[in-house]
């Protein structure tokens, strides 16, 4: 079966630029959006460079230019959007309405993936303000996504190992401590951590998969799925020593966001839903979704054993 020709939105961000590569990888025609109105952003243009040069197809275009949009994606057969939806970084999520509009008058799109690759959205109904705007923009990407009638593909890619591992799952720390660690409740709560090449590797897999068109993919690595107690024990493993543990319960944790920016309050509720209440793993997969190590097991992800390897 001849491959689809994929167009890349936001292929130069933290997961954008490892979807390109992927992409590239698995033999698709690959193409990048990016603005004209670039400015003097050199890493991005060296990055967008370097991508040519292994066989991406850069195009011009613009959220602000509904036309530029529709041009790009009639050259392909499926669009996905990597813009960030995280609020320290950026919260853009709703500009993929303009996409989704754009999708709609070119009218040949096969598959749009629209940004998702965190917790399920369509799970969180009760997540907590200001947390929850999260999970409500992106519905309502996924309801004009559906209304249009448009094929999709939702990547659930649960927590992305470099922002989760390398802090020990601790709320602003990236790089783990060797002598003590903050539990956040008990330390007991399942998550699932997938390394973000791998997130890429697998989304690209599902674009040309009719088992998962109009789905759900959960990225559920088997034996990634550790509570923040689990990871901590392999990281003391690893250095051969034990960390000084102290605990926050979730009453002080909630208290903890007041007085901060919103940004960062957004961030400390989705680690509230993931390490206090569990919210990655706490519930079955149901027939409307499929599980991507299931799907692919020729993938070899890595572990959280192997990716804190890379701290030591």
């Amino acid at each position: 079966m001849e491959k689809s020709k994929v167009l890349i939105i936001g292929g130069t961000g933290y997961l954008g630029k490892r979807l390109v590569k992927a992409s590239l990888a698995e033999g698709h025609e690959t193409y990048i959006l990016h603005r004209a109105e670039i400015g003097v952003d050199i890493d991005k243009v060296q990055m967008l460079l370097s991508f040519k040069e292994q066989g991406a197809h850069l195009v011009s275009g613009s959220f602000t230019d509904h036309q530029s949009l529709v041009k790009a994606i009639k050259l392909v057969d499926v669009v996905i959007c990597a813009i960030s939806g995280v609020h320290i970084r950026s919260h853009q999520i709703l500009l993929q309405l303009k996409l989704i509009d754009a999708i709609k008058d070119a009218g040949n799109v096969k598959r749009f993936l629209p940004s998702e690759f965190g917790t399920d959205p369509a799970r969180m109904e009760n997540a907590l303000e200001p947390g929850r705007v999260t999970f409500d923009d992106k519905m309502i990407v996924r309801k004009a996504i559906e209304d249009a009638q448009i094929p999709f593909t939702y990547i659930s890619a649960n927590c992305f190992a470099g922002y989760f591992l390398g802090g020990l799952c601790q709320p602003g720390k990236i790089l783990p401590s060797r002598d003590s660690v903050v539990l956040l409740g008990d330390g007991n709560k399942k998550a699932i951590y997938v390394e973000e090449d791998d997130i890429a590797i697998y989304t690209i897999k599902t674009i040309d998969d009719p088992r998962t068109l109009n789905k759900t993919v959960y990225l559920r690595p088997p034996k990634n799925i550790l509570s923040q107690r689990e990871v901590v024990e392999i990281w003391e493993k690893l250095i051969g020593k034990e960390l000084q543990k102290s605990s926050i319960p979730k009453e002080e944790f909630l208290a903890s966001l007041k007085g901060q920016e919103y940004a960062q309050q957004v961030g400390l509720i989705h680690y509230y839903h993931v390490c206090y209440e569990g919210c990655l793993a706490n519930f079955e997969i149901g027939n409307d979704a499929v599980e991507a190590s299931e799907l692919y097991p020729e993938i070899k992800y890595t572990t959280v054993e192997e990716y804190m390897k890379r701290y030591l």
